[in-house]
């Protein structure tokens, strides 16, 4: 088993902050091993039928119990967060630690409901922190889904991706109480995974899907609410520079876009028209996840001119960026210069493929990607 102690740190401190603490990610990332690390008093996974019958009388049940609480995959019974309000508002000697896949709605129901109460953490697939640098290229190809990366041979890898996808179409998503035929749901994901790194043109995919707008926004919708897009939002600023406003678009896990795309081997991949946004998107998902902070908090910045910022985001009140490369010695750029002039950055990080550390100014750093992660 591969630890996760950067997970199991966070996830820590928040049990210890808050009497109910969610962790939310994609099916299959490890949600459920990550909370038997903690050894919990009681746990019940609602997807076993037996334990999902215990909980048909849930006040009866959870309300003598003490210590620390798991229910996982709690989207399959929405209706326990006002109970658990009540309990962990009268039963001061309750923990509950809470597992789900789809996460708008149970953010929604459970801030709602749990006001002050709750703490939400995304889990995501395995990082570099957690497999090792050396292990980057298999990390890259597979994707982090734990399943996937660990698997004997790279066909071994796909063949349980595609299952994996499978899966998520015919089963989960109809579970979610959405009612979208699995073949048009792939094929819509199989026409996004063509636009990964790309701002969003919702009517030019709609034409290209023969749908409305409207339904392109609610099929991203889907996907975004499930872990399996991520739409990053542009930044917009004060400037009379005309910005765009579109959002971009990136399949989350790097192993899932290259299924999509039916690419079975590194050999392949270095082959490939998508490969710069391969690693550009597997680059940004991996620094989100290490920066740790909510996706309304993190954006692009582009202007029509064409002037653009691959990541943006604000710490302790200073503006940061960074760009991903998938260069051998990426140099400063005319783009670079304006981003730091216009969004006043205090550092900008070009993250790359390469080994070595160094300036391109003194506010700009060229820096591979793992030594970015591990903070050095």
């Amino acid at each position: 088993m591969i630890e996760r102690k950067n997970d199991v740190v966070r996830v820590k401190e928040l049990i210890a902050s808050f009497p109910v603490t969610t962790i939310l990610g994609p099916r299959q990332c490890g949600k459920t091993t990550l909370a038997r690390m903690f050894h919990a008093d009681h746990y019940y996974d609602l997807e076993n039928p037996r334990d999902l019958a215990k909980l048909s009388e849930a006040q009866l049940l959870l309300e003598p119990l003490r210590g620390l609480i798991v229910i996982d995959e709690i989207q399959r019974k929405p209706e326990l967060f006002p109970l658990l309000r009540y309990l962990v508002d009268t039963q001061k000697k309750q923990k509950y630690l809470i597992l789900g896949s789809a996460s708008r709605d149970l953010i929604r129901q459970g801030s709602e409901t749990l006001a002050g109460r709750i703490a939400f953490y995304q889990l995501g697939g395995l990082s570099l922190d957690d497999v090792g640098h050396a292990a980057a290229r298999t990390l890259w190809m597979r994707g982090g889904l734990p399943r996937s990366f660990t698997a004997k041979t790279n066909k071994q890898s796909r063949l349980w991706l595609e299952n994996h996808i499978a899966s998520f179409l015919e089963r989960d998503i109809p579970q979610l109480g959405i009612m979208i035929p699995a073949q048009t749901l792939r094929r819509f994901w199989m026409m996004l995974s063509h636009y990964h790194g790309q701002v969003i043109q919702y009517a030019e995919i709609g034409r290209s899907f023969g749908i409305s707008d409207v339904t392109v926004r609610k099929y991203i919708e889907i996907l975004e609410g499930t872990f399996m897009v991520r739409v990053l939002r542009p930044w917009f600023n004060n400037t009379s520079k005309r910005l765009v406003k579109n959002p971009k678009i990136f399949i989350r896990d790097s192993g899932i876009f290259h299924t999509l795309l039916a690419i079975e081997s590194h050999d392949q991949l270095l082959g490939h028209p998508k490969l710069g946004a391969s690693w550009e998107g597997f680059a940004l998902e991996s620094v989100c996840k290490k920066l740790n902070k909510p996706s309304e908090e993190m954006f692009f910045w582009a202007t029509h001119a064409g002037a653009e910022l691959d990541l943006y985001f604000i710490e302790k009140g200073k503006s940061y960026g960074v760009e991903f490369k998938y260069q051998g010695a990426p140099t400063i750029s005319k783009s670079m210069k304006k981003a730091i002039s216009d969004l006043e950055l205090s550092h900008l990080y070009v993250v790359y493929p390469g080994k070595e550390t160094y300036l391109l100014a003194k506010n700009i750093t060229v820096i591979p990607l793992g030594r970015f992660l591990l903070g050095k």
